[in-house]
């Protein structure tokens, strides 16, 4: 078995509210191997976001051990752990976080803009993820004037045109109707198909039974880890990451 590509070791996170300290993870122990497709589970106020934002570098735990792959991304710079996260890890919100003043293509790009890519390079890119998710004839339009199915497609092409090793989903349909988030869930299972590493937050329980893995939390501990033998049929990939 190879080496995991997730590691943590008694991660806690405590939030201090006035005088009340609420421990948001408790001695957190987890690992997740490269291409695994896993759901996070539980309760509101179980530590579900949490543990992503943690995961995800955008936030730190005051104790314990993180390592992705095989670095410790806890002893990080704040400027290092940006670039881990521009590099290495792709997000995708439920209320898709795209800006408003940019068109399609220019949020799709902006990850390569503030990683410093050149012009030729982003545009290549940039008109292969326009392809691969559908998208073409909503280039120029702003978030505004698209559906949310189209806006969390654009999330998703920005989420993985640094070609990350993972991709991080918080709730990705939680503003979709059904058919939409089948649609969308289906090229997050695609990515994960060709290799990307997927966990997802979701209170859906028939979207995390899609999961290979289900890690079910309660009062910021795992109170369940349960994995399939072997991985559900969840159909063709519709997409693979864009190059």
């Amino acid at each position: 078995m190879t080496s995991p590509q997730i590691q943590l070791a008694g991660i806690e996170r405590v939030f201090h509210l006035g005088d009340s300290a609420v421990h948001a993870l408790r001695n957190l122990n987890l690992s997740i191997s490269a291409g695994e497709y896993l759901a996070v589970m539980g309760p509101s106020g179980s530590g579900k976001s949490t543990l992503l934002n943690l995961l995800g570098l955008l936030d730190r735990p005051n104790t314990g051990l993180y390592k992705l792959e095989g670095r410790d991304v806890t002893t990080l710079s704040p400027d290092e752990q940006a670039r881990v996260r521009s590099q290495r890890i792709g997000f995708v919100f439920q209320s898709f976080h795209l800006v408003p003043r940019l068109t399609a293509a220019e949020n799709i790009a902006l990850p390569m803009v503030l990683a410093g890519l050149a012009p030729v390079q982003r545009a290549v890119r940039v008109k292969q993820a326009l392809k691969d998710y559908g998208l073409e004839n909503r280039a120029s339009h702003r978030p505004d004037e698209l559906s949310g199915g189209q806006r969390q497609r654009v999330a998703i092409a920005r989420a993985t045109i640094m070609q990350p090793a993972m991709i991080l989903a918080d709730e990705p349909t939680g503003n979709l109707d059904r058919a939409t988030g089948e649609e969308v869930i289906r090229l997050l299972e695609g990515l994960n198909a060709s290799g990307v590493t997927l966990i997802m937050v979701t209170h859906d329980n028939a979207l995390g039974a899609r999961a290979h893995r289900q890690l079910l939390m309660e009062d910021g501990a795992v109170k369940q880890d349960q994995r399939h033998d072997m991985p559900q049929d969840t159909g063709p990939a519709p997409c693979a990451v864009p190059t």
